[in-house]
């Protein structure tokens, strides 16, 4: 897929009735949303509204029961599968796809027998084939900008939950994503670590990079995002501007969300 061809569409990503079923209970009903590029679209709601299983389905690492998505202005060919009710049929397109999206977990999902510096360059060199020299010389780039230059040669289990978040930032960064997606970054941090992620994560967003979050930081959604979607009981309740959806909720569930997060 060449990422230097004008898209088709003015969205880079295109989430159709999407729904996901675990064990007969339905998680997405039916999500809906687009994004184009420089958005940053934050995902809110209360626990079990379905907003990391959404952002795990735009990835494909669950595989959508029903619905369709189009990254980059290309659908992901998905066929009939008896045991998830759908597939995805190509393993070079969504190999394609995934080589333009940067995900950062929950639980940052580091190599823990690699070095903060070997785990940066472990993609860029096996899967992208970039020769060694170059992809430490951007890895080096990358641990300066998220302030661990300092820490590279140091395996992940003598970091600070914070500094390994930052350097799960700095490896999904390494392939120069379209599109960056965070499921919960800060959720698994001490309070006093916080600040440091979320830091990393504005300077992203000011340099314009295509962004979904799956935050219960409210605060910072309100500052960073430009959209924001309120996901209750698998879909998505309300969609707005973060002004409309914290200063000024239309819908019953929202304003009860927002009093109780208050």
């Amino acid at each position: 897929m060449d990422r230097n061809k004008p898209l088709k569409t003015k969205y880079i990503l295109e989430v159709s009735d999407l729904k996901k079923t675990f064990n007969d209970i339905d998680v997405l009903k039916g999500i809906n949303f687009t994004a184009q590029k420089g958005d940053v679209i934050a995902l809110i709601g209360g626990s079990g509204s379905g907003k990391s299983t959404t952002l795990r389905c735009i990835n494909m690492l669950e595989t959508p029961t029903a619905g369709e998505i189009a990254i980059f202005g290309q659908h992901i060919d998905l066929i009939p599968d008896h045991a998830n009710g759908l597939k995805v049929k190509s393993k070079e397109q969504l190999r394609s796809i995934r080589q333009r999206i940067g995900m950062v977990f929950q639980g940052f999902h580091l190599w823990s027998h690699l070095t903060i510096e070997q785990n940066i360059i472990e993609v860029p060199t096996q899967v992208l084939k970039i020769p060694r020299d170059l992809a430490i010389e951007e890895a080096h780039e990358l641990l300066k900008r998220v302030n661990l230059f300092d820490k590279r040669h140091q395996y992940p289990s003598c970091l600070s939950g914070g500094q390994q978040q930052r350097a799960a930032i700095a490896r999904a960064l390494a392939i120069n994503p379209d599109l960056m997606l965070f499921d919960e970054p800060t959720s698994a941090l001490d309070p006093e670590l916080v600040s440091e992620v979320l830091a990393v994560m504005k300077d992203l967003a000011s340099e314009g990079r295509s962004m979904i979050i799956v935050t219960h930081e409210m605060k910072f959604a309100a500052e960073v995002a430009n959209k924001v979607l309120f996901l209750n009981q698998g879909v998505v309740e309300e969609a707005g501007t973060p002004n409309d959806i914290f200063y000024a909720p239309r819908s019953e569930k929202l304003k009860q969300f927002i009093r109780s997060i208050k």
